[in-house]
């Protein structure tokens, strides 16, 4: 029968009561029987509450991505709501390159939180075994973390970047393993946030980047950068580059640029030194682990923005600060940045082709306004309904098996890169992307001064081994 025992002792003498330990027990089924649901429920991700990835708003959030003028549009995005808790964000933005980057982020951006949750929730059920006894255990539990310096805030921040480390790892080890999915010269960037409470978790790989909107004491808006763009031309991934033969150099027409190249060939050019996927260069340097950092929020922070490299490479952090700060709505202020992007592209960059862009706006104050016209803006709404309306038919094709590299002084076009057009070219949201020529629809070279793009130049796929 249930309650048979009524007192139990530890070690030490202390007596705990029938009622703590029915108190745990039943706590521990009903967060196993919560778990079971929640796995349950990440098999039908598309029809999750509160988790929106197309462009459109939710309850504290608006995001909205464009497609550039390379092709398919290779940038994702992913804002969760009440991901882990009910005062728990979970927002994302992937931006993929290499033939198969498009399908790279997307697997990402669907795949990666639930290891986040799945490894999250593997350190508490650890740590509710652990703690046998509650109450007295506990505070005394607390009484010598406190004599050891060792604080709550840094106990869950320990805890986050634990999961953190642990999510990356496992994506990258599942992405190599893929069965149809290509990831030896394709990959995708990760800028990641988790919101619970006051307190920013944040964990992120490649040059996509996180700012945060602030006042200061003059109750002006300042921009304060939240993550740090992971190029080869820093001298920590310089350091471990180089230091794994790989090689870090810029080519003459874009010196600015830095990008990792094989030591053996002047292939693939990536121009970041950490990325999921690339696995041609993850034995030359180029890493998946996260920088993970933790930030705690005051009431003078306004809002989070997240963006990929096509947002950062013509606007300033300030810039967009002072553009989402200025947005006439809330709900329109991702759409806006983006807007402002596609325009500064054009003038800056007249003969480069512009970049795909994806914005996450997360307000801190968890409101977002009111619209009359909903269809005005093209947006869809994050509810508690079914997400059909706002879901795209996607596919994680790709081919089997991982090639060996042939020197190759051109960038291959998509017909190339997919000889048996086994790859279904999608467009997730066709209202609001833009319409490219004909001749934009390759994943195409350089054209005069092609600035940022992720590889210059992808090595052939071939069943041969590599020459020595």
């Amino acid at each position: 029968m249930g309650g048979c025992v009524s007192v139990s002792s530890s070690n030490n003498g202390d007596r705990v009561s029938s009622s703590c330990l029915n108190t745990r027990s039943n706590a521990r089924r009903r967060k196993k029987r919560s778990l079971s649901g929640r796995i349950t429920t990440l098999q039908h991700l598309s029809h999750i509450p509160n988790r929106i990835f197309t462009n459109g708003k939710s309850k504290t959030s608006c995001i909205f991505t464009q497609q550039g003028r390379k092709g398919v549009n290779q940038d994702s995005m992913l804002v969760w709501e009440d991901f882990d808790s009910e005062d728990a964000i979970f927002c994302g933005v992937f931006d993929g390159h290499g033939p198969h980057g498009h399908l790279v982020s997307r697997k990402v951006r669907d795949t990666l939180p639930s290891k986040l949750l799945s490894f999250l929730h593997s350190q508490e059920s650890k740590g509710n075994r652990s703690n046998i006894n509650c109450f007295t255990r506990k505070s005394k539990l607390d009484e010598g973390n406190s004599e050891r310096g060792i604080s709550t805030e840094d106990q869950l921040s320990s805890k986050w970047k634990e999961a953190f480390l642990k999510s990356y790892k496992s994506m990258d080890k599942e992405l190599r393993s893929h069965p149809s999915l290509d990831c030896f010269c394709s990959g995708s960037t990760a800028v990641t946030i988790v919101k619970q409470g006051l307190n920013l978790f944040m964990g992120s790989i490649g040059d996509s980047r996180a700012i945060l909107g602030s006042r200061d004491n003059n109750d002006t808006m300042v921009a304060v950068q939240l993550t740090v763009d992971l190029k080869p031309d820093l001298p920590k991934e310089a350091e471990r580059i180089k230091r794994c033969k790989g090689r870090v150099f810029a080519l003459q027409d874009e010196p600015e640029v830095c990008r990792v190249w094989l030591p053996f060939d002047d292939a693939p050019g990536l121009a970041m030194a950490r990325a999921f996927g690339d696995f041609c260069l993850k034995d030359y340097g180029v890493i998946s682990i996260p920088e993970f950092s933790h930030r705690v929020l005051t009431e003078m922070d306004q809002f989070v923005v997240l963006a990929s490299d096509g947002v950062w490479d013509v606007l300033s952090n300030e810039e967009v600060v002072e553009i989402v700060s200025t947005a006439p709505t809330r709900s329109s202020a991702a759409r806006i940045l983006v807007d402002a992007a596609a325009r500064e592209w054009k003038l800056k960059y007249p003969t480069s082709k512009m970049d795909d862009c994806a914005v996450v706006c997360m307000y801190l104050d968890g409101k977002m306004d009111n619209e009359s016209d909903l269809e005005d803006q093209g947006i869809c709404v994050a509810t508690n309904q079914n997400y059909s309306s706002c879901t795209a038919t996607e596919s994680d094709e790709g081919h089997n098996g991982e090639p060996t590299l042939r020197r190759n002084y051109t960038v291959r076009s998509a017909e190339d890169s997919d000889p048996n057009n086994r790859i279904q070219i999608e467009i997730e949201e066709k209202q609001n992307t833009v319409n490219a020529t004909s001749e934009d629809q390759n994943w195409s070279g350089l054209e005069g001064l092609t600035r940022v793009n992720s590889l210059v130049q992808l090595p052939r796929f071939s069943g041969e081994k590599l020459n020595s």
